[in-house]
């Protein structure tokens, strides 16, 4: 297990609040606490590379769904450098109009490195 200087709940959380920050002061301050350098979000319909690139990401998510925020759903699951965690992005009255999970990888200073997501909850084997 990689030992942090923060907390991978921290760090996720981070990640999230960061994602949907209007103010770009904010979520630049968000995001660099949360992603190491290189880090890559990978989402269905976007990819970001780099601390400019997720806050490109962010900055589509909010064009499309202003005022709206991720909420964790779960717990975080973590072994070795790797952690998984489940999420819904609400709007501002309260309804959730996406739901969620993310599977991700730790740097070693315990920043996130890469994030891959998948919307909607897993289907039952056919």
């Amino acid at each position: 297990m990689t030992i942090t200087a923060q907390p991978t709940t921290t760090i996720v959380d981070s990640y999230l609040a960061g994602y949907c920050e209007p103010d770009d002061q904010r979520r630049a301050e968000l995001l660099s606490a949360a992603w190491a350098e290189n880090g890559r979000l990978i989402d269905p319909p976007l990819t970001g590379e780099g601390h400019a690139g997720i806050d490109a990401a962010a900055r589509a998510l909010q064009q499309q769904f202003p005022g709206h925020r991720f909420r964790r759903t779960s717990g975080i699951d973590a072994h070795h450098d790797h952690l998984r965690f489940g999420w819904e992005l609400v709007s501002p009255r309260g309804d959730v109009v996406l739901d969620g999970m993310d599977v991700g990888e730790l740097a070693p200073d315990g920043r996130l490195r890469r994030i891959v997501g998948f919307f909607g909850n897993l289907s039952p084997a056919t």
